[in-house]
């Protein structure tokens, strides 16, 4: 009872004013500073893996990069000929406002389609790449003027930055959709939990709160760590998840300790109890998700970085409203029940006492009797369930999710589909960048060349090839196109013939030079070739992680390696489920998505990282109650059932909500946040309704007193002749 999580509710039972207050000032000064300091977006240099970022790297440096270019298309308003005069009128007076605009680089020449039918002018932006997007709407601006002047035509305007803003604003509708049906859903399964609208209502309020304190933080951080633009993604999606869970384990644990005292403990004594047992189970949990997923960094990826950044510092925010705002909240209601009942008593009515909900019902008694009377059958028949959902696994396959993967509703991509059936040979540019000696500039630039005329030769590549050399003569690049989707097996055949046949027989028997390819498909055959490299690296890292907090949590190496081995288990199960589901398209209509055939590259390194530390709430409540009945002197056998019994409810309550944030996820249209939300809404069901309700006791009814392995407290706590089956431990509530 003197650990800081004791102390620390103790003061702010006795203070609830003053935790309360701090509370809300502590939001409040993490938005402030948040909003003072801004953002700080990742720049197109923190993208930069592989190959093709080190050929980039090779171009900034020469300042011979490949600038952001938006497409100005103009055809025929009736789709029928385009009248040729009119159209040139067009693209003079749009070349002419374009010019004048402070974003823009440079405009290019009109240039006409290969049946007359549409006219493109090519507008390239200044600066940043990663900032292009900020700068469309000036563009638009002056598109819309021309198609203003210009009725009889239609001018439409698609690139990379106005398609990663009308991602952006897809991705801001969505998670207001999301936020539209999670809130509701999360408060009714918390109505149903406590039957009470004020007590529904103090997990949910936490959560958003300390959501907004974490918004406000990651803005600071992100100065540290840049922010890849999926930082607010993963707080909202993680924070109302933990947010909730780790309020609600506090809550059922402070009722049911109420519900034992039968008035007899003062509203202070009761949080007190919850926080030396749940409360401390909410620490030890919290520490688990971020030391888990703190081993996304070590995949050195802006992208896993800002998610892991993300994710802790809401995780750890939520841990602290757990344990400073949510006790006093308790008390000040703990407090108004009791007078309230004290009232009840004055007038001769009956006081209501509070249901602990603590030993579990019907469906839980029913769930937990294969495990109790047959572990061995229940542990085999469970496995081999998990390992056919497993099975798809073997299959899959992981890709970048490329442009050509974003949903049609966004009126760019439909424009950006026209440019690339008008415009073939405009769908993919390969840039080949080579650096070496000034001295050998003429080498190097007859190279390039003889690429050149390789390529002309090759049907996997199109069009006019151009060459350019940086002041210094120490770096050439080349510009390649080809006629292929970049997501298409032709354009990554046409960068395998560069990279493996060309460059090597050209560039590379230059001596000193160095060289790469770049562009769009070479970024989308890096980036997972990269995460694959780390994937090693950053698992390795995550079971050693998960296996000493474990060990930490509950003394037990037995324990330790159980955790690890379940939740590999149970994270290669709703991998297998997610492959089942969206690499084929027989659930497209049913979950409203197009199948791409693979799985986004991002999404199974997140999983694994994500559900480990989820998975310790349920491993941490669950084992934590089971130990807290062995030390108590409980029989292994008697204590795993009581305690998972003891846990049903708040377990089958925090898996609700899991479930319902993620799932809401699904909706979106970005398709690796749709397979994001569903991979992690199966793998919480499937953790709690059949890793810790089947798997979990079975194996360790089956262990018996083995599990606790090397722990003396266990065994002496068994040994002990003084405790009794029906003991519980003893605690000072002074």
């Amino acid at each position: 009872m003197n650990s800081l999580t004791v102390r620390v509710a103790r003061w702010s039972a006795r203070h609830p004013w003053r935790a309360i207050v701090g509370w809300l000032v502590f939001v409040v000064l993490c938005l402030g500073a948040g909003s003072a300091v801004g953002t700080n977006s990742a720049k197109t240099a923190d993208y930069r893996v592989g190959e093709a970022g080190r050929a980039e790297a090779l171009a900034a440096e020469a300042q011979l990069e490949r600038r952001s270019a938006e497409q100005v298309l103009i055809s025929s308003r009736s789709g029928g000929a385009l009248d040729q005069d009119a159209a040139r009128a067009a693209a003079k007076d749009l070349t002419d406002r374009m010019r004048r605009l402070p974003e823009v680089a440079g405009v290019a020449d009109p240039l006409p389609s290969g049946d007359r039918r549409t006219l493109m002018v090519e507008v390239t932006l200044k600066g940043e790449e990663r900032d292009a997007k900020d700068k469309v709407d000036a563009l638009l601006a002056q598109t819309a003027a021309v198609q203003k002047g210009h009725p009889g035509l239609l001018l439409e305007e698609t690139g990379s930055p106005s398609v990663s803003k009308g991602v952006d604003q897809q991705r801001s509708d969505d998670l207001a959709l999301s936020e539209a049906i999670t809130l509701p859903l999360t408060l009714l399964t918390l109505l149903v939990v406590f039957g009470s609208v004020t007590m529904a209502g103090v997990p949910l309020l936490l959560a958003l709160s300390s959501i907004a304190a974490a918004v406000g933080l990651s803005m600071v951080v992100s100065h540290v760590s840049p922010d890849a633009g999926v930082g607010t993604n993963v707080i909202l999606m993680i924070g109302l998840a933990v947010g909730v869970d780790y309020t609600l384990f506090y809550l059922k644990r402070e009722r049911e300790e109420r519900a034992r005292s039968g008035g007899r403990l003062s509203s202070e004594a009761v949080v007190e109890l919850a926080a030396a047992t749940s409360g401390r189970a909410v620490v030890v949990s919290g520490f688990a998700v971020v030391a888990s997923t703190a081993t996304l960094y070590l995949a050195s990826d802006v992208i896993f970085s800002s998610l892991a950044t993300g994710t802790i510092v809401v995780v750890l925010v939520a841990v602290a409203s757990s344990l400073t705002a949510l006790p006093a909240l308790l008390v000040k209601l703990g407090r108004r029940a009791e007078r309230r009942a004290s009232r009840r008593a004055e007038r001769g009515k009956p006081v209501r006492r509070v249901r602990g909900q603590g030993g579990g019902g019907r469906m839980w008694n029913a769930l937990l009797r294969p495990a109790a009377r047959h572990p061995l059958a229940t542990l085999c028949v469970s496995v081999l369930a998990l390992l056919a959902l497993v099975l798809p696994l073997a299959g899959l396959k992981i890709t970048e999710m490329s442009r050509d993967t974003h949903s049609r509703e966004i009126p760019a991509m439909r424009v950006y589909d026209r440019l690339n059936e008008a415009f073939p040979e405009q769908r993919v540019t390969h840039q080949v960048v080579v650096r070496a000696d000034a001295s050998r500039s003429a080498e190097v630039t007859a190279a390039l060349r003889q690429v050149a005329r390789r390529a002309e030769a090759d049907p996997l590549f199109t069009g006019a090839s151009r060459i350019r050399t940086s002041a210094d003569e120490r770096t050439s690049t080349l510009e390649l196109k080809v006629p292929y989707l970049g997501n298409s097996e032709e354009a990554y055949d046409s960068l395998d013939r560069l990279r493996d046949d060309f460059l090597p027989a050209t560039a590379g028997r230059i001596t000193g030079a160095e060289y790469g390819v770049s562009g769009d498909v070479a970024r989308y055959a890096d980036y997972p070739a990269h995460q694959n490299g780390k994937l090693p690296l950053v698992l390795g890292a995550l079971l050693l992680v998960t296996f000493a907090m474990t060990v930490y949590a509950f003394r037990s190496v037995v324990l330790g390696l159980l955790g690890v081995a379940l939740n590999l288990l149970s994270a290669a199960a709703a991998l297998g489920l997610l492959v089942l589901v969206f690499q084929g398209t027989w659930a497209e209509g049913l979950l409203g998505f197009e199948s791409t055939g693979s799985i986004g590259s991002r999404v199974p390194l997140f999983l694994f990282v994500i559900l480990f530390g989820l998975s310790m709430d349920y491993q941490v409540f669950v084992v934590s109650r089971i130990r807290e009945a062995a030390l108590a002197g409980v029989p292994t056998r008697q204590a795993v059932l009581d305690g998972i019994r003891s846990s049903a409810s708040v377990v089958t309550s925090a898996a609700v909500v899991m479930t319902t944030v993620f799932a809401s996820f699904v909706f979106l249209h970005i398709i690796e946040m749709k397979q994001i939300g569903f991979v992690l809404a199966a793998a919480v069901l499937i953790d709690a309704f059949v890793v810790r309700v089947m798997v979990l006791p079975a194996t360790m009814l089956l262990l018996g007193e083995s599990s606790w392995w090397p722990s003396r407290a266990v065994r002496r706590a068994l040994a002990g002749p003084e405790k009794s089956p029906s003991s519980r431990p003893a605690v000072d509530v002074r």
